[in-house]
């Protein structure tokens, strides 16, 4: 699923039921939460006190993140840091060559995992690891993400959503249903390839020609169904590009260890 990374991230605010602030502020005293999920959720400030937490599984943008009066947060990154060193790469691009430069890293690693990928059987590259995307859901994600933040902002394309694009969880199907995304598609892991194959490439052309007066551009980004309307440098837009890149290249290493485990 989409990951939020930071503060500078937004959300759509979508939820099933419409009524996605009911439980602000709420207090669960002796409350049995066993089993609980909590997706794409804002829980800033949230406080948990005297509480069993045992095998529990969090991911997401983590800041200030006390455990046990311990803040955890340099951990948490230092480990990720050192697992994954593209992140620092990431974090450290000034120039149009360090973009260059990150961009082979992003292309190497999915070339890598793209090759693990094809060596499992097609159902299961399309199974849901503990209910996170498939190996092509992701890839279709990052479809989006390349039309969303290169192709309509930096390039200024009014509408350039592939049918097979999957949005972010929080997204409101109504309005990916608006951009053109098919809701019910199912397509092949050589249909994702094929068009996924087209982003890299639009991305990789996008870096060979930036200059350093070209990251500084302003990109305003036109009002459509799901995004506000924001103005972000070509550098950040294209940054926001290799941060999902990178992202959920970590979760799909991760879930093709779990299925070919399996």
């Amino acid at each position: 699923m989409a990951a939020q990374y930071g503060p500078h991230r937004w959300s759509a605010g979508y939820h099933d039921d419409g009524n996605n602030d009911a439980f602000r502020g709420a207090s669960f005293t002796v409350a049995d939460l066993a089993g609980a999920k909590f997706v794409d959720c804002d829980m800033r400030q949230v406080k948990i006190v005297d509480s069993w937490l045992v095998d529990v599984n969090v991911s997401g943008y983590v800041s200030n993140f006390v455990v046990n009066d311990v803040d955890v947060t340099a951990f948490v990154d230092a480990e990720l840091d050192r697992r994954h060193p593209e992140r620092v790469q990431l974090r450290e691009m000034q120039t149009a060559d360090d973009y260059r430069t990150m961009w082979d890293t992003i292309e190497r690693l999915w070339l890598d995992t793209v090759a693990r990928a094809e060596r499992l059987p097609e159902t299961a590259i399309h199974e849901r690891v503990d209910d996170e995307w498939s190996f092509v859901e992701t890839l279709r994600h990052l479809v989006f993400i390349t039309d969303a933040w290169a192709r309509r902002t930096v390039l200024d394309e009014p509408m350039p959503y592939h049918r097979l694009g999957v949005t972010q969880t929080a997204y409101a199907p109504a309005d990916a249903a608006a951009l053109g995304i098919d809701l019910y598609a199912r397509p092949s892991f050589a249909e994702v390839m094929t068009v996924r194959a087209d982003r890299v490439a639009l991305v990789r052309s996008l870096v060979d020609g930036l200059t350093n007066t070209e990251l500084k551009r302003i990109c305003t980004r036109a009002h459509a169904p799901g995004y506000p309307e924001e103005s972000r440098s070509v550098g950040e837009c294209i940054g926001v590009v290799m941060e999902e890149e990178c992202e959920h290249h970590r979760y799909a290493v991760r879930d093709l260890a779990a299925l070919h485990a399996s």
